[in-house]
């Protein structure tokens, strides 16, 4: 299984910190974030890595290289302009090849051992599910038996950003910017969304008291 990091963002709440840096590069512990998911997603057992990038990205293939400082293959997808969470993906296939892959977002902080996506994907999704934080009380999809379903009814969680996609889900796509959420929206009506929840530390650094937030937990963790 390849696995992708999502890196094509502009990181506009850390601005001023990514007016020169590209946010995956931005550090917390004195490490980029993105070489977090670079080392779990080794120590899972993946060798295939491919990266999307737009604002400031060839800083990104510039620091991370090859990716052989990790024992990985790394290889990049670039954008120019951002195209969202789906035209991204979408524009990286070519690259990730016919079988389900590994999707993780590259502005969350995670403990997640990413070896237990590595198995068969039943239906078109998998996702990552955790509680609820603060900034998204609301959540985004219910967790019933194991199934994802798009229901306002039900308890929700919070998409976490870690999924195993299969090639499938965007068929009839095409180039340009898109959403990913419409298409899990649609496959969850089908039945093809399988889900679990994390219950493990999770932060989606998308501002400054997010980043110092993990910035914490390194700290308590050295």
């Amino acid at each position: 299984m390849k696995a992708m990091i999502l890196a094509a963002g502009k990181g506009e709440r850390l601005r001023p910190l990514t007016l020169h840096t590209p946010k995956p590069l931005v550090r917390a512990g004195g490490v980029p974030l993105i070489e977090y998911h670079l080392r779990a997603i080794k120590s899972a057992g993946f060798e295939d890595v491919v990266i999307n990038h737009a604002w400031l990205g060839q800083q990104i293939e510039d620091h991370l290289g090859d990716g052989h400082q990790w024992g990985l293959n790394i290889s990049y997808s670039p954008e120019g302009e951002p195209l969202e969470t789906g035209g991204g993906i979408f524009r990286a296939l070519p690259l990730l090849g016919d079988e389900p892959f590994l999707v993780v977002n590259g502005d969350i902080w995670v403990d997640f051992d990413f070896s237990v996506l590595m198995k068969p994907l039943k239906g078109l999704a998998h996702l990552v599910l955790v509680d609820n934080p603060p900034h998204h009380p609301g959540g985004d999809f219910a967790l019933i038996d194991g199934q994802v379903h798009n229901d306002a009814a039900q308890p929700r969680l919070t998409y976490s950003g870690i999924a195993v996609l299969h090639p499938q889900l965007f068929a009839g796509c095409t180039e340009g910017a898109f959403k990913l959420a419409p298409l899990l929206r649609d496959a969850m009506a089908k039945g093809l969304v399988t889900g679990e929840r994390f219950g493990g530390r999770w932060v989606d650094v998308g501002t400054h008291e997010r980043l110092a937030e993990v910035e914490q937990i390194l700290a308590v963790k050295s």
